[in-house]
């Protein structure tokens, strides 16, 4: 009975979401922009866009922490075990985070417009590069997940 209760609300989560997006994208691309036939071009609704995004980014992260806390409260409840896994996952991740910032390439950028030198500092630079790298890392873990689940799968035939 919860199984279905979950699959219902994540598929209507899902549905809604990404009909809010289809409508966001069709307002950005279908907008017109700013200044036709200037050199710098740009959509009438990107801040919209840049919002919806903020929003799908942050009720990610909002979701993601709370469902994994309350996954690693009912854990410790039946089987500390696993709680203490899962927590070990969640140090190893804040590690990778830490790590990838700390070998981030502070040097400012060049051939910037006015606009962009606020972000062009240290900081944001180093979380770019973060962000980057964690990706990479991330999606080499997956492939070498995949990729060991497959061979198991195969020497388990």
């Amino acid at each position: 009975m919860a199984v279905t209760k979950i699959r219902k609300v994540s598929s209507w989560t899902l549905l809604i979401s990404a009909l809010i997006s289809i409508v966001v994208l069709g307002i950005f691309y279908a907008g017109g922009v700013t200044n036709p036939g200037a050199e710098m071009e740009e959509p009438v609704y990107t801040g919209l866009l840049l919002n919806w995004t903020s929003i799908l980014f942050f009720g990610t992260i909002i979701s993601t922490v709370l469902f994994a806390l309350w996954q690693f409260v009912s854990l410790l409840k039946t089987s500390p075990k696993s709680a203490l896994i899962s927590l070990v996952v969640l140090v190893c991740f804040a590690a990778m985070l830490f790590i990838t910032y700390a070998i981030g390439d502070p040097t400012p950028l060049k051939g910037l417009n006015a606009d962009s030198q606020e972000f062009n500092i240290p900081f944001w630079l180093k979380i770019t590069d973060m962000w980057i790298n964690s990706t990479i890392v991330l999606m080499v873990l997956i492939i070498i997940a995949v990729a060991a689940g497959s061979v198991k799968k195969m020497l388990n035939r």
